[in-house]
């Protein structure tokens, strides 16, 4: 009786771990997809893949397009919109962001945009980072001060930019903030570049900053990941971690860096 139920526990699992690639085949593709291509794709027999694709046509998981030809199924959207309407970017970040503190050490800030300004929304810190947390959750800085917001504004139109220097004045807190619109363009297409930002204290003397941003399902970016530290503990190294858990909290929200079409 052991030895049946290990075997159709092993049936069970080879017939989801088959559905599965099926599944993530279709994905790959923009356009209805063959069966036999299916089938090279995903190394199963086309007997074993049809049964299967007949069963997620059934269930609505995929759509026969055409005679021979399938895509993914309504049945996929309906349920992602369920996972999505109970995930935001705060309950997707935290278990991540915990982890990349147990690595650096370091304070860990979530950021989101509102106007002119970031929020802090969340953040994971430790009293023996050596640093003192000034802005708690809630707080808010300007834009242009900060590593997120730059990330923010390095996304805006050069209007859009230019509106946001006549609002604000781009005033600074400090001798190293960025007060001149030629100078924080430079550093805008820096970001644009490099796909990440720094706060080399121009928000507060002694601290430095490093942020990347996270995307949702459409590729929107909604908030920023940034490390905190005292200025001359903030590592190079940890700009890989912070990338990395970024895009960790992005994939979590749905979001697909690049497909095949």
């Amino acid at each position: 009786m052991k030895t049946e139920t290990v075997a159709s526990d092993k049936t069970s699992i080879q017939v989801i771990e088959r559905l599965t690639s099926l599944l993530d085949a279709l994905a790959r593709y923009q356009d209805p997809v063959s069966l036999k291509e299916l089938a090279i794709v995903t190394g199963l027999h086309p007997s074993t893949a049809h049964r299967i694709l007949n069963d997620l046509v059934k269930t609505r998981f995929v759509d026969r397009a055409e005679a021979g030809s399938y895509r993914l199924g309504m049945r996929l959207l309906e349920l992602g919109n369920v996972v999505k309407s109970r995930l935001n970017v705060r309950e997707a970040s935290l278990e991540f962001m915990r982890t990349l503190h147990r690595q650096t050490q370091q304070t860990v800030n979530l950021s989101v945009r509102q106007g002119d300004e970031i929020v802090y929304i969340d953040r994971a810190f430790s009293e023996r980072s050596g640093m003192q947390v000034v802005r708690a959750i809630g707080g808010r800085a300007p834009l242009h001060l900060t590593s997120t917001g730059k990330l923010f504004l390095s996304l805006d139109e050069p209007k859009a930019i230019r509106a946001y220097t006549t609002r604000t004045g781009l005033a600074g807190h400090n001798k190293n903030s960025i007060t001149d619109l030629a100078k924080l363009e430079k550093e805008l297409a820096d970001v644009r570049e490099h796909g990440y930002a720094r706060d080399n204290e121009e928000l507060e003397l002694g601290v430095r900053c490093m942020a990347a941003g996270i995307r949702d399902d459409s590729g929107k970016m909604i908030a920023g990941l940034s490390i905190s530290a005292p200025a001359g503990r903030l590592q190079e190294e940890w700009l890989g971690d912070l990338i990395a858990t970024a895009e960790q909290i992005s994939a979590t929200l749905g979001y697909v860096a690049a497909s095949i079409k």
